[in-house]
């Protein structure tokens, strides 16, 4: 709702538009307008295709203009022999246009890249909290919020916020019906190394410690990375390796989860959707690897959120640590989906050691489980929790 965002399909359909309404040389102006400033967008190949905050150069700007002007132009001239919905998809478009060029203060600015380097202009509302509470909560209509990430560590304090909630809202939290303690186990093993993000080093690593895990719960096992390349090069270290089915999902393509649901003791990487909303009830999932802590990852978003804390290290405390335990506890359930369901959840990041700086954070994020940094420990669960049948390839 509080988001503008134009991309090069929002122009092409625009443009189609105008051609179905016989307007076949206005559509044709301005695509060249808006591939010359798309052109100028694109990412370089050396860029990481992300999001990235917009900077407004001398020739972006001239491009800008032109597109503000080709589209002011035509609502002048079509007006009266257009639909009105068109015009104001046209009054829209310019708008948003208007934010970049004028680099609105209230909106925050950045360009969102696909994976072929394709630029999605995107402008975020800097007050969403605010917006929401008066458009929602300041209308005395009587709400409930529910849902198994609502609380970051043991307080609501996060959720307040992102969702403009006073701090008098009144707050419950349900007991789970699942046994924790029983059903699941908590593996972070000991000794963990520090390991410059993504090196050589780290890949090796990982590598080993998952195969290792892989072969303690025979297969049945779900990784949930937090980037691509590093699950990318993990994959390439152990594909030849695992003697189980392994498969991987990639951006757009979950087919492959809907295999790894169909094998009997497959292992799945994945390094986006798989960390919330997919369910993998009984032993399809019964080893749950995390190999590195889910903190969010810095973006013209989270930067100019930044400046609103008095430091950095306020900053962390309040927004980066219940952000990545909220995004843990949801990749936790991807463990235990029912009552008789039972799961090992290794954690393999050093960070989350004890003595380490984000161990209690780590903890108190989770439900209460037994925890072990122990291989053996993992494997003895495994076989005492499982049938026979679940050892049969």
């Amino acid at each position: 709702m509080y988001t503008k965002t134009l991309s090069s399909e929002d122009i092409h359909e625009l443009c189609n538009l105008l051609t179905l309404e016989r307007q076949g040389l206005a559509a044709q102006n301005l695509k060249d307008k808006f591939t010359a400033l798309f052109t100028l967008l694109r990412a370089s190949s050396t860029q990481n295709l992300q999001r990235m905050p917009f900077v407004l150069t001398p020739e972006r700007e001239a491009a800008l203009h032109e597109c503000i002007s080709c589209l002011h132009h035509l609502q002048m001239t079509l007006s009266g022999k257009l639909p009105i919905w068109i015009l104001h998809r046209l009054e829209s478009t310019e708008n948003t246009i208007r934010l970049f060029f004028n680099m609105a203060r209230r909106y925050i600015l950045y360009i969102q890249y696909d994976k072929k380097g394709i630029p999605m202009l995107c402008a975020v509302n800097r007050d969403i909290p605010a917006k929401l509470r008066k458009s929602l909560w300041e209308n005395n209509v009587p709400a409930i919020l529910t849902s198994g990430t609502l609380i970051a560590g043991n307080s609501f304090d996060r959720t307040r916020e992102l969702m403009g909630l006073s701090m008098n809202t009144e707050t419950f939290t349900a007991p789970s019906p699942f046994n924790y303690m029983d059903n699941s186990l908590l593996y972070i093993p000991e000794n963990i190394p520090q390991f410059t993000m993504g090196s050589d080093a780290e890949i090796s690593y990982l590598s080993q410690q998952i195969c290792r895990l892989i072969k303690a719960t025979h297969g049945h096992t779900l990784v949930l990375f937090t980037s691509y390349f590093l699950m990318g090069a993990v994959y390439s270290k152990v594909t030849d390796i695992i003697p189980f089915p392994l498969m991987a999902v990639w951006r757009n393509s979950n087919d492959a989860v809907s295999r790894f649901k169909d094998a009997k003791n497959a292992v799945l990487f994945s390094a986006g959707s798989c960390w919330e909303g997919m369910d993998f009830p009984g032993d399809m999932v019964s080893s749950l690897i995390i190999p590195r802590l889910p903190f969010p990852v810095p973006d013209p978003l989270s930067e100019a959120k930044r400046t609103n804390y008095p430091s950095l290290h306020d900053y962390i405390q309040s927004v980066v640590v219940p952000d990545m335990q909220i995004k843990l506890r949801q990749g936790f359930g991807r463990a235990i989906r029912t009552e008789t369901d039972t799961c090992v959840v290794s954690i393999l990041d050093y960070r989350a050691a004890p003595e380490q700086r984000y161990h209690t954070a780590v903890i108190s994020a989770l439900p209460k489980c037994r925890i072990t940094d122990n291989l053996i420990t993992v494997s003895r669960f495994i076989r005492a929790r499982k049938d026979p049948d679940y050892f049969i390839p």
